[in-house]
């Protein structure tokens, strides 16, 4: 059994961040002290690298507290339960790819028509474009 910040050094994480798990109801501790402290067995650390994992593929807390009800209780669920999540998250992932290439898009757009010289910022063409942002933002691909 381990104190919260045995825990946290075995998992490489800070104690806040595993109380904030805590009071995100994705971790419980195992039991208490005689004098109060969280105690976790090695399941919990186990579960914390899950969360770990699963955070580092983008999985929101929301998300991996649908994957651990999943995980704590296999029998009852499908391959095909994991993979529809996994399928939603890969989709908002692809959401968020293109979003990110019209943004790309239109920087570069902003870069490439800047001179970029020492004359004064007052007919700057970034700043221009930034000020009737809405044409910039079609053009690149954002709406």
């Amino acid at each position: 059994m381990y104190r919260i910040g045995e825990l946290a050094q075995r998992c490489h994480l800070s104690v806040d961040t595993l109380r904030y798990y805590e009071k995100e109801g994705l971790l419980t501790p195992t039991a208490r002290s005689d004098s109060g402290y969280r105690l976790y067995s090695d399941t919990v650390t186990a579960r914390v690298n899950f969360i770990r994992r699963a955070k580092r593929v983008g999985f929101t807390l929301s998300e991996i507290q649908d994957l651990l009800a999943l995980q704590i209780d296999k029998s009852a669920h499908s391959c095909e339960d994991v993979k529809t999540l996994t399928e939603s998250k890969l989709a908002d992932i692809e959401a968020r790819m293109a979003e990110l290439e019209g943004i790309r898009r239109a920087l570069s757009h902003l870069h490439e028509s800047c001179c970029g010289g020492a004359e004064s910022a007052e007919y700057c063409t970034i700043l221009e474009a930034l000020e009737s942002a809405d044409e910039l933002l079609v053009e690149g691909g954002q709406s």
